[in-house]
């Protein structure tokens, strides 16, 4: 006979938390959790804010692309909430060094490291390929729009530059240890005076800035592991500098007040970075260091500590399908017409609405894509123990996304 219904959900969150505490005592206490956690705050916002301003439109049997932004200039400050890619590389070049002068010190090399490190970048990348390659050769074959099909493409590999260019940083690693983050500033200053001050150089001198931009935040990441920036101060120096910069620049210079791409723009502040996307990103940078300790405070807690190692044990395979996600959505519910926030043209509060409702939806989508794909991100790993006696799946390895690896948890 079955228990009674009221008990398993006790039962249920009796075994998370168990889990959690598990997770928890296992943790070395040396290790930052606040670096941890602002890495999944990054990694959500920019999940979170695709799903939000990201619309495909069905017009006369095709696909295009969309974005409430098009419509609704005012809906600006979404971007700045979600837009957080510049926490992720500061994260980044702050754990990348420190990893780094790790493994020297332990003697390990340098083509080691790098292979340790960008196989979890790169492994994930490959399946969603794979998976896109087939998928776009099956759409062909039957007939798909090429509109649509190139509308599909591009949105689901678009994570892919994110990748490659945090790969490439990854590599330089070792040369950027004592870079000052003036000077990709500076080259990204320079390159935008040359392109919208002077509008003179080759086209392709903007897509200097793909690599300088994300620079800034990146060699942030090593001036904080260096230890020059573990005053408040110069926190604040970040957050006032960064807000006053990009406020000026919005307001006198003509940058576009969102800080993603918005189709049809002249201009956008992320494709290839531009000057104000950048001096956003040091504000940016700034508010994640003022929270620090905030954060270490909260990620005593178990639960919210253990939230936290499961996003960070699947950051890339959430990064890299969330597009797909919101696509196999918005393609599976179109055999039921069209339907208002996923559709329909996001044109007024209504879709806003019908938006936030899909939400749900898409992240149970991506969470059938976790379960298929998380496996090319974590690795496979031998179960050894005694014969005849089960082992659960508690977690025991917690490699983060940039490829460090701690121990979270044990096999019980």
């Amino acid at each position: 006979m079955s228990e009674p219904a009221p008990r398993a959900p006790r039962r249920a969150l009796h075994a998370i938390r168990q889990g959690a505490r598990r997770v928890d005592t296992a943790t070395p206490a040396s290790r930052d959790r606040a670096v941890d956690a602002l890495r999944a705050l990054a990694i959500l916002g920019v999940v979170l804010g695709h799903w939000l301003v990201t619309a495909l439109v069905a017009d006369d049997g095709a696909l295009h692309t969309a974005s409430p932004l098009q419509h609704m200039p005012w809906l600006a400050p979404i971007s700045w909430a979600f837009q957080t890619l510049a926490v992720f590389f500061l994260v980044g070049g702050h754990v990348a060094i420190r990893s780094h002068a790790s493994a020297r010190a332990r003697g390990v090399p340098y083509g080691t490291w790098l292979r340790t490190r960008l196989t979890r970048l790169l492994r994930p990348a490959l399946a969603l390929l794979t998976l896109w390659t087939v998928a776009a050769t099956a759409l062909l074959l039957t007939g798909t729009a090429f509109d649509t099909l190139h509308t599909l493409v591009k949105l689901a590999l678009s994570p892919l530059w994110f990748l490659l260019v945090f790969a490439a940083l990854t590599a330089a690693t070792p040369l950027l240890t004592r870079l000052n983050p003036l000077w990709p500033l500076a080259v990204v200053l320079h390159v935008d005076v040359l392109r919208f001050g002077l509008h003179t150089g080759p086209s392709w001198l903007a897509w200097v800035n793909l690599a300088a931009g994300w620079l800034v935040p990146y060699t942030l990441g090593a001036a904080w592991t260096r230890g020059e920036l573990e005053t408040r101060r110069a926190a604040w120096v970040l957050l006032l500098g960064g807000t006053t910069a990009t406020a000026a620049l919005v307001r006198w210079a003509g940058y576009p007040a969102s800080m993603v791409g918005v189709p049809g723009a002249a201009i956008s502040n992320l494709n290839p970075p531009t000057l104000a996307a950048v001096t956003f990103g040091l504000a940016q940078c700034g508010l994640a260091l003022l929270l620090r300790d905030r954060l270490r405070g909260a990620m005593r807690r178990p639960l919210a500590w253990a939230a936290v190692a499961l996003v960070n044990l699947s950051a890339m395979t959430i990064f890299l399908w969330h597009q797909t996600a919101l696509m196999a959505t918005t393609a599976l519910a179109l055999l039921a017409g069209r339907l208002p926030g996923l559709h329909t043209l996001p044109d007024g509060l209504g879709w806003v609405a019908a938006r936030l409702l899909w939400l749900p939806v898409f992240t149970v989508v991506l969470a059938l894509c976790w379960t298929a794909f998380r496996s090319r991100e974590q690795g496979t790993h031998r179960r050894s123990g005694r014969t005849g006696r089960r082992r659960s799946r508690v977690v025991r390895v917690h490699r983060t996304a940039d490829g460090e690896a701690a121990r979270v948890g044990r096999r019980v």
